[in-house]
């Protein structure tokens, strides 16, 4: 079962490795910097916590699998910067804009302090409007459910996350939850791309246009509107507390989902429960005109900084989708193959696997592995 499920899961990722992983109006023709002998610069957030040692692991597999990055590093700061109104400078953005790519570690932002997120903040800033959650069971790795293969596609920029919020009187607050045509005709074009580009057959649109008639409302009719267009894509609509249900019985009954802002949040983090944790689970949120930032999702885990016990395969894992963006197709089978043996062989498992192995462990295992 597990080498089945191996080879499906690098079949698919070979399938999008052959054709252009980005709608023509997020391209940026990035194909002519991964085909120039000079090394293509990324901008990389090291991140807080554990971020640091596991991007580290990042650099040293790279650097063994020889894949020609120049990275930029760029670090939270202790002091907020007004012109962004958060712990990122204005150069760590513009440092993304420039390269058009980015790595990000787990950046921790204290509650109720009074100033933005800092995934927030690059979201807004950088326009990355879609946010991909790709989850497939890993093969040697057994969780409740077998043979789960779908992608999050998740609205970045608005709905409850539009950050617009006021006391009414004492005791009352009003939050504004923002759904434009604009926002969704864009994310729906990219996850029916998404859908045919990658081979998949369905996509489904989580809403909860029944009670928010409105709002959700005009994200559906702005999906159908695009569905249109896709004519070999299934479509189905399926209300939010539905799709949780349906998840947790059957994961197999979904391939694409797509979704406003904080349905996405809640179900790519089911999603990556059904196959071991956010620290399994790669990610890369995608703008206009082909700029991407691959980030980890979980936490920064400052309980564990510096001990080298991390599990970097969630970075690993997003630093692979990265190089598809770039169409260093070849380069990212390769990493990710190995990274795939060096979980089904079990033999260097970090902590939160069930294993005993460290940090460093881990890394040299999938270095030798490569």
């Amino acid at each position: 079962m597990a080498s089945q499920t191996m080879r499906r899961i690098l079949r698919s990722h070979s399938i999008a490795g052959r054709i252009s992983n980005l709608a023509r109006p997020f391209d940026r023709s990035l194909s002519s910097l991964a085909s120039s002998s000079n090394p293509i610069r990324v901008t990389l957030f090291p991140g807080d916590g554990i971020g640091p040692e596991i991007a580290e692991s990042v650099k040293q597999v790279f650097s063994e699998a020889e894949v020609r990055v120049e990275w930029e590093e760029h670090y939270v700061r202790k002091k907020v910067d007004p012109r962004t109104q958060s712990f990122l400078t204005w150069e760590s953005l513009e440092s993304v804009r420039r390269n058009g790519v980015g790595l990000k570690g787990p950046m921790a932002t204290p509650i109720g302090k009074g100033h933005r997120s800092l995934n927030l903040t690059l979201r807004k800033e950088l326009g990355l409007f879609a946010n991909v959650r790709p989850c497939y069971s890993l093969p040697g790795y057994k969780t409740r459910y077998d043979d789960v293969n779908l992608v999050t596609i998740r609205e970045n920029t608005e709905g409850e996350y539009s950050g617009l919020e006021h006391q009414v009187v004492k005791g009352v607050v009003e939050s504004l939850k923002v759904i434009t045509r604009q926002a969704s005709l864009r994310v729906a074009e990219y996850a029916f791309h998404y859908a045919k580009t990658h081979g998949r057959q369905r996509v489904s649109v989580i809403h909860k246009a029944n009670i928010m008639k409105l709002s959700d409302g005009l994200f559906l009719k702005c999906c159908r509107e695009v569905a249109k267009k896709y004519p070999e894509i299934a479509y189905e609509e399926v209300i939010i507390d539905n799709c949780c249900m349906m998840l947790v019985k059957n994961p197999t009954l979904f391939d694409v989902l797509v979704m406003p802002n904080l349905y996405g949040d809640i179900i790519s983090d089911l999603s990556a429960g059904l196959i071991g944790g956010l620290g399994l689970t790669p990610s890369m949120n995608i703008g206009e005109g082909g700029i991407a930032l691959a980030e980890a999702v979980h936490g920064s885990a400052p309980d564990i900084a510096g001990k080298n016990l991390a599990n970097p395969t969630a970075l690993l894992l997003s630093a692979v989708e990265m190089l598809r963006h770039l169409n260093l197709n070849n380069k990212a089978e390769q990493i990710h193959k190995a990274i795939l043996k060096t979980i089904s062989e079990g033999k260097y498992r970090t902590g939160d696997l069930g294993g005993t192995a460290s940090t460093t462990d881990f890394t040299k295992a999938v270095c030798d592995n490569l």
